[in-house]
């Protein structure tokens, strides 16, 4: 989730010139590994990158996003800011029906922006809503009407309160309120205490996404960013263990944006699983029968990983420079019959090349967590072409000719040492709505 929010956040930018990754989530993948160097290699941004992790608090995104600002107005080049977050929820607890899986991603730097920045103001209190001890799947939460009370009701106004004595903004200039929120009317009532216009309430998206965790401040910017005018004032609220709040004007420069998926576009691709034990199967939430099939030790080869990270996670493939064939995986000889020039090829990017479906498998026999498993041969429209498993495919979707987009996924995870292994899908690309954000 985090490599596509950033692959949309960079449509249209030159990403040799981002400087750094800094990557937020409090459910990283590894936690003795820098999750922010796979975004790195999966975007195919340049070696001498600063990347690190944000991890153990809600508002690590937005924490983060201050640093980054503070940096840009440093006169560091540009950061790339993603958050994402997939939080596990046990079987039927209210957690289950609020939360859901998202990611965000912004470009922080200066020049011609979409949002300027403002002023922010922060504050740090060991209030604890929830939490997840060390060794624990899902987390502890607390009851609703302290959290309200003592937490949202007290902290953020606080935080809002120092915002606004830092600056001449005052609060019914906002035009645009984003603050996450489970707990009915909270938000609401924040803006109305602090003196901010009713209609300022951004919907929290919980109805389409539910709420993302630590990314969801930055999914409703984005979202607030798809619909605001030159001019209007944005202020995003992130809560945890005290509180951030951060303002921003919108520029005319948002009309100048290039087209990209975005929150709507996002949402309008999205393939619905209406079964929930699907759903629990996928999340590892019941014990299933797996079959003889699935019984192979998936351990990965971490010598192996790395020779061909290249390849295997930045989905690098190979040009010829005498003939200027294209061709996937890269090789030392060219695959063009009319040239089989030895030691020619230059790397060549394949992941944003727009592919098709030549010949494709449903198949039944080899084991799938959502059968059948869907692969075949995709041919890419610059030339090239590589046998890769399907995502987000079903019989209604996938044909010959059928236009698909490569996307970066789960591959295998080895549950014998914890180890997930990413690779990259071919999806079908469809005519999902675009939005500019």
């Amino acid at each position: 989730m985090a490599v596509e929010a950033a692959r949309d956040c960079l449509t249209g930018q030159d990403r040799g010139k981002v400087a750094s990754v800094a990557f937020a989530s409090t459910t990283l993948p590894f936690e003795d590994r820098l999750n922010a160097g796979i975004i790195c290699e999966a975007l195919n941004l340049k070696a001498n990158i600063n990347a690190q992790d944000l991890t153990a608090s809600q508002r690590a995104a937005t924490s983060g996003l201050i640093t980054a600002l503070q940096m840009a107005r440093g006169g560091a080049g540009p950061v790339l800011m993603v958050a994402a977050e997939k939080r596990r929820t046990r079987t039927a607890s209210p957690l289950e029906l609020q939360t859901g899986d998202g990611a965000a991603a912004l470009l922080v730097g200066s020049g011609p922006v979409v949002a300027k920045f403002i002023a922010s103001a922060s504050r740090t209190v060991d209030f604890v809503d929830h939490f997840r001890g060390e060794g624990f799947e899902f987390d502890y939460t607390w009851e609703e009407r302290w959290i309200r009370d003592e937490g949202y009701n007290k902290i953020v106004p606080a935080a809002l309160d120092d915002l606004f004595k830092s600056t001449d903004v005052k609060p019914a200039d906002i035009a645009h309120f984003a603050m996450p929120c489970v707990l009915a009317r909270v938000a609401a009532g924040i803006a109305k205490k602090a003196g901010m216009p009713e209609t300022a309430v951004r919907d929290n998206l919980h109805a389409v996404c539910g709420e993302t965790g630590a990314a969801h401040p930055l999914v409703m910017l984005a979202d607030a960013l798809e619909k605001a005018k030159p001019g209007d004032k944005i202020l995003v609220v992130g809560f945890g263990q005290g509180c951030d709040a951060l303002l921003f004007e919108a520029t005319e420069n948002l009309a100048k944006l290039s087209p990209r998926l975005g929150v709507k576009g996002h949402l309008a691709r999205r393939k619905e699983e209406t079964n929930y034990n699907k759903y629990l199967s996928f999340n590892d939430l019941v014990a299933i029968e797996r079959g003889m099939r699935a019984d192979v030790d998936k351990a990965t080869p971490l010598s192996s990983l790395y020779r061909n990270r290249r390849m295997l996670t930045g989905f690098i493939g190979g040009e010829c420079k005498k003939c200027g064939t294209l061709q996937f995986p890269k090789s030392n000889v060219c695959v063009n019959p009319n040239c089989n020039a030895f030691h020619t090829q230059e790397d060549a990017p394949f992941a944003d090349t727009p592919a098709k479906v030549q010949s494709y498998t449903a198949d039944r026999l080899t084991y799938s967590p959502d059968p059948p498993h869907y692969y075949g041969m995709v041919v890419f429209e610059q030339g090239g072409r590589t046998m890769i498993d399907f995502t987000d495919a079903d019989a209604e979707t996938v044909d010959v000719a059928a236009p698909m987009r490569m996307m970066f996924r789960i591959k295998e995870y080895d549950s014998n040492r914890g180890f997930t292994r990413y690779y990259w899908k071919a999806a079908p690309a469809g005519k999902p709505a675009q939005a500019k954000a």
